[in-house]
């Protein structure tokens, strides 16, 4: 795992702007670095040391020196890829997976790609064409930003590398703000800041006399299949997930695992059989947000030391600036600050950890995908009569059980579902936002996604926008930046090229089950899970953000938050105290919309604000 960045055109290439470069994302490589300028191309590099530990440095260079690569990831079929270069006449000089990146470029071009499994954010540049070209994996597991600067190409595993080039000037993105109230993360292409955007998960890009093109090679759609034998997929789930674990321990180093109380980890852990595993939790509300004894209880299981830690309220809140400026941009899953801590933990151990990202988005995990079953009873309606109940349920002030579920029994998945957060909806952003800041719609993002779609049920429709939002916007985001901010690798054998293939088919059938999701996925885990864990409800990564909000100590911070100068240029202030004072006194549960406000004005003041840095 490590940190790439550079600089493509006829740019001055001083030795100092790409050091700079390579400073600001010296956490995610603190083992060594390198660089390589011409003309043409800067690259840089921080190297975290997992494989071939003595040869793996880079920038790497192919036999002649014509090709040039800086890489981010791992190629877990590495081995088998350089066997079959090797057939082809091509010559290693080293066992590290980079080299294989480099042959295989040279051999394949960018049908590489398809022969790659891993994760990863690369960058090549061949001399002999004149060309930089870049690729980022299946999943968005790695990230890879980009901006294009006075007709020069500048990118870099974190967006603070950017903004280190001299000739970029940031300006605030005020859509993505907009957007970012309904998703609570960074939703489009482009960035918080003007002009630096992400390369989409599955897309490679070309850079060639000035010129920009991109290509989508690969994209997660879910080919459900009917009348499907039930024992077999299990056994056929079984293997995918055991022969992915196995092939996601490839390294030089210890490899651990992060451990909750669900199935999603607990299955890697007793698959995986580390030796050492960690867990975080909080003692509020009589241990209500921990999950540490049901960790505890697993790695008992499974025969491994669990490293635990309870986070205080006080840890808590003084992280939260750390954790807004690792993650670039504005991200209020407070969760993100707890998976701050559980890496700081296994950091302090080894380098290499395993996680249970993606098997929800996979498989059906998620409570929400059971919602097309529990609104059924409306099907029976036609289109135009939902349509009148919604409007007048949505004009009248009055309160009752069961309207939110008439509300949303009445409203088509297009415009109830986004992704696992839906924060604030149009209408009441234009009572938060200042009159000068546009109100976007989340639609106009999820629109595509659900025209591709039409065919298939509501629930791998629901599973289609979480795989192209929310995993990539959220999940794999704060997994990467939050281990990466101490140098620890986070690898996720869920979201695996071979796993997919038979996540994909899996049937509505076998996803929901009465009142279950994921029901393949946890008949896998039972064989190798006691029955009470593989069938436990999802909890998430539970955080007592609203029970602070409810204590003076943190209303009062917050609120001095709410009410700054800062804040009254985005927002409308008293509409803010309103939502934390209903909160405080318990007439709403407004913690989630706090939270998305607090988050974006903390991070705001780190990168705008103060200069201020970790």
């Amino acid at each position: 795992m490590c940190g790439i960045c550079g600089i493509a055109g006829k740019y001055d290439k001083q030795k100092t702007v790409i050091e700079n470069m390579m400073e600001s994302i010296r956490h995610r490589g603190p083992d060594g670095g390198g660089s390589h300028i011409d003309e043409e191309i800067a690259l840089g590099f921080r190297r975290l040391s997992i494989i071939d530990l003595d040869c793996g440095n880079q920038p790497m260079y192919n036999e002649n020196g014509d090709i040039v690569i800086v890489f981010n990831g791992e190629i877990y079929n590495y081995q088998e890829l350089t066997r079959e270069l090797q057939e082809k006449g091509h010559v290693f000089s080293n066992h590290s997976d980079t080299e294989c990146l480099i042959h295989a470029y040279e051999e394949y071009h960018e049908k590489m790609l398809l022969k790659l499994r891993g994760m990863f954010g690369f960058a090549i540049w061949d001399a002999r064409e004149k060309t930089l070209f870049a690729a980022r994996d299946f999943f968005g597991i790695k990230p890879f930003y980009y901006a294009q600067v006075n007709g020069n190409l500048v990118f870099a595993s974190e967006i603070k590398a950017i903004l280190e080039y001299p000739e970029y000037h940031k300006e605030l993105n005020t859509e993505a703000l907009s957007q970012y109230l309904s998703f609570q993360y960074s939703a489009m292409d482009e960035t918080f800041f003007k002009g630096i955007y992400k390369l989409n998960p599955g897309c490679c890009l070309k850079w060639k006399n000035g010129k920009l093109q991109i290509v989508r090679y690969f994209d997660p759609t879910l080919k459900p299949e009917r009348g499907q034998d039930e024992k077999a997929l299990v056994e056929e789930i079984k293997a995918c997930i055991e022969e992915s674990v196995e092939a996601h321990k490839i390294s030089d180093v210890e490899v651990g695992s992060l451990l909750s109380g669900g199935v999603d980890s607990n299955y890697i852990a007793a698959q995986g059989h580390f030796q050492n595993t960690f867990t975080v939790g909080f003692a509020e509300d009589n241990g209500r947000y921990s999950e540490i004894e049901r960790a505890r209880e697993i790695a008992d299981f499974a025969g491994s030391t669990c490293h635990e830690k309870l986070i205080t309220a006080e840890e808590y809140w003084d992280a939260v600036p750390k954790v807004q400026y690792y993650m670039d941009e504005p991200l209020a899953d407070p969760s993100a600050v707890a998976l701050w801590f559980v890496d700081q933990l296994a950091a302090s151990k080894l380098k290499v950890v395993m996680s249970g990202e993606g098997a929800d988005e996979l498989f059906g995990g998620y409570v929400i995908y059971h919602e097309p079953v529990s609104l059924r009873p409306f099907r029976v309606l036609s289109d135009k009569t939902k349509k009148k109940i919604k409007t007048k349920l949505e004009n009248s002030s009055r309160s009752f059980k069961g309207k939110n579920y008439i509300l949303r029994g009445c409203t088509p998945v297009e415009e109830r579902f986004i992704g696992n957060a839906y924060i604030f909806h149009p209408e009441e952003k234009a009572k938060v936002l200042k009159k000068d800041i546009p109100v976007t719609y989340p639609e106009k993002l999820t629109k595509e996604c659900y025209n591709k779609t039409k065919k298939l049920d509501e629930t791998a429709r629901m599973q289609y926008i979480d795989l192209k939002f929310w995993l990539i916007g959220d999940i794999l985001l704060k997994a990467d930046k939050m281990s990466m901010a101490h140098s620890l690798e986070t690898r996720v054998p869920y979201l695996d090229v071979k796993v997919f293939q038979t996540a994909r088919k899996v049937s509505f059938h076998n996803k929901i089950r009465k009142t279950q999701t994921k029901y393949a996925f946890r008949m896998a885990a039972h064989s190798k899970l006691p029955e009470q864990v593989s069938s436990r409800k999802k909890l998430g990564f539970p955080v007592p953000i609203r029970v602070w909000l409810r204590q003076k100590e943190y209303y009062d911070k917050v609120r001095a938050v709410l009410e700054s100068d800062v804040s009254g240029q985005f927002f409308q202030r008293d509409y803010l105290v309103k939502l934390l004072d209903d909160h405080y006194h318990g007439a709403e549960d407004n913690s989630r919309k706090i939270w998305t406000i607090y988050t974006f004005l903390v991070w705001y003041d780190i990168y705008f604000g103060e200069e201020k840095t970790a």
